[in-house]
């Protein structure tokens, strides 16, 4: 049985504190979204899936190397937004602005040293984002969901570092999932 896990980040303090706000609003509206904990609220970097426990050992080297050629990465957020698109959304999200290049480069590096461990690489192109919710359902009658990202276009936060990759390990419940830190590689490059 392998554990559900994936790489991320967690949000700086700075950036913390609005999304819990953001999130607190968004959650007094009348969208039929599922809302992510604002605690459980991560930058993903690669989702790994279900893996055997000792694949996971085995992966703490090469996560180790990548993340010591790698200095903390710089962010702030902007705007809100929506998977695929605000017409027939399925995800709501805040967007990130900054180094998201080099961040992409780390991303690439990263599973590039994980496909020996069966770890599917993401084809897409990165774009960085904090889910804050999914939805059950959407009717494109519906003129809030643009109300709500008309007036969090300009979200936006100081810039704060990234400095900590972290593995999580997710547990799937009735009333939402479980991440539990189980080990995590500053970055020191």
């Amino acid at each position: 049985m392998g554990i559900r896990s994936f790489l991320a980040f967690e949000q700086p303090e700075e950036i913390k504190g609005i999304i819990e706000e953001t999130s607190v609003a968004l959650g007094k509206s009348h969208l039929d979204v599922r809302w992510v904990k604002p605690g459980n609220i991560h930058l993903t970097v690669v989702f790994l899936g279900s893996v055997p426990a000792e694949d996971l050992e085995a992966m703490e080297q090469p996560i180790h190397e990548i993340c010591s050629g790698f200095s903390p990465f710089s962010i702030a957020l902007k705007g809100l937004g929506c998977f695929p698109h605000a017409r027939s959304p399925r995800v709501i999200w805040v967007g990130l602005e900054g180094e998201i290049e080099r961040m992409a480069r780390f991303r690439d590096s990263l599973q590039g040293r994980l496909v020996p461990f069966g770890i599917k690489e993401e084809k897409r192109p990165f774009r960085p984002h904090l889910t804050l919710g999914r939805f059950n359902s959407f009717r494109r009658t519906d003129r809030e969901l643009e109300e709500i990202l008309e007036r969090y276009r300009d979200l936006a936060s100081p810039v704060c570092p990234l400095g900590e990759l972290v593995l999580f390990k997710s547990d799937l419940r009735r009333g939402g999932s479980i991440y539990t830190k189980m080990k995590s590689w500053p970055l020191t490059g």
